[in-house]
């Protein structure tokens, strides 16, 4: 998908609340462009989320970012019944699903996310998911979709 190329403080603006700086300023429009970065160290081979500007794992500057295929499983399950206001988020419809979501195609990287079109009581641990995206505030957003859905 081709946009046109945000300025810093455009990605700053429009994806407020959430911290955009320099080290995360490519992951977010990544996001502009309905891509999920993630780093990758070009010296070790290893990813990670969150962006940061250094490998964990062997501590070298020489990082750029892949582009994550987006099937996983959920690792962790949470349903919020209150939290802060968000557009299109309404806690008084039923607990809120947000999972975290491990990568299929980079086992061990995982990022936290709303799950979209399913029910609370079909979302487990280990559920087969996909990267979707939603608009907020008129940008895009990463969530979840389940890949199959018990009914």
């Amino acid at each position: 998908m081709s946009t046109p190329t945000l300025t810093d403080a455009d990605l700053v603006e429009r994806y407020a609340p959430l911290t955009v700086d320099k080290d995360t300023a490519d992951f977010y429009r990544g996001w502009a462009e309905r891509e999920l970065r993630i780093r990758h160290c070009t010296e070790c081979g290893h990813t990670w989320l969150p962006f940061r500007p250094i490998c964990p794992r062997c501590w070298s500057f020489a990082v750029d970012h892949v582009v994550v295929q987006g099937d996983g499983t959920v690792h962790l399950m949470m349903l919020l019944h209150q939290g802060p206001p968000a557009p299109g988020v309404d806690y008084t419809t039923g607990p809120y699903p947000v999972a975290t979501v491990e990568f299929a195609d980079h086992p061990g990287v995982r990022l936290t996310a709303t799950i979209v079109d399913a029910r609370p009581e079909d979302l487990v641990v280990g559920r087969a998911v996909s990267l979707t995206w939603f608009e907020r505030n008129g940008m895009p957003h990463p969530a979840f979709r389940p890949t199959e859905v018990t009914r």
